[in-house]
């Protein structure tokens, strides 16, 4: 997978940070597959930076896997469950290492302020935040776009994860008993282009056959919007 988009965007001139997790901690069915675990998860991770000179991210769950976790990851993410969690923050913030904090689905944009703020008290600057999108009932997230222009009052980089921004958490009930989250894929470009219209500073976003395609319209318009540059509307009454 590395190989196969590290090909893509350096054909097109873009950074890239390889995203991947050594545990889902947080998955909807205990039957789901979890991953391969903190130690040959890492090990996984640092032969993927070696091998395609990368930088990774990859997330933390609990306070105690964040130094083992600094050594190999080039950025460490909060997931969006755990974005207040001061303990968390704070052991991540302690790595050094940039610190990625996903919004909470439940959570609003102003939330982001103090949880970014707890790294930078911690003693690291180099923070930024995730837009995931927004529960909308029990089974749905929606993607506010006004929540980009309000996140941007955590003073630093805005990331939009576009895939995870279209889940619908236990949205499925399964055979066997149960339920597992789905998502709506085919709104990936919809979600991409509004985020980049806007202005936000990364994307996240998991691979898809179109990928390269919908690289190239991404950076088409972030070429031409001036989404990150505030426009001040005069709401005088209006005169000839």
């Amino acid at each position: 997978m590395a190989k196969h988009i590290k090909g893509i965007t350096t054909k097109l001139g873009l950074p890239l940070v390889f995203k991947s997790s050594f545990d889902k901690a947080n998955r909807t069915s205990s039957k789901s597959f979890r991953g391969p675990g903190l130690e040959e998860g890492l090990k996984i991770l640092e032969k993927v930076k070696a091998t395609y000179d990368l930088p990774v991210v990859t997330d933390v769950h609990e306070s105690h896997q964040c130094e083992a976790v600094g050594r190999v990851a080039d950025i460490i993410q909060i997931p969006a469950f755990l974005c207040r969690q001061t303990d968390l923050l704070v052991a991540a913030a302690k790595t050094g290492k940039i610190i990625n904090i996903k919004k909470g689905q439940f959570c609003a944009p102003s939330v982001m302020v103090n949880s970014a703020e707890k790294i930078r008290l911690a003693g690291n600057q180099n923070v930024m935040v995730c837009e995931r999108g927004t529960m909308f009932g029990y089974n749905d997230l929606i993607v506010d776009p006004r929540n980009f222009e309000w996140l941007r009052e955590a003073n630093c980089p805005v990331v939009a994860d576009v895939t995870h921004a279209l889940q619908q958490p236990a949205g499925k009930k399964l055979d066997g008993g149960g339920v597992a989250s789905g998502g709506l894929r085919e709104l990936i470009p919809c979600i991409a282009r509004t985020s980049v219209a806007v202005g936000v500073d990364g994307i996240f976003m998991e691979p898809l056959r179109n990928l390269e395609e919908l690289l190239e319209e991404l950076i088409a318009i972030a070429r031409v919007t001036k989404g990150k540059k505030p426009l001040k509307i005069d709401l005088t009454p209006f005169k000839e």
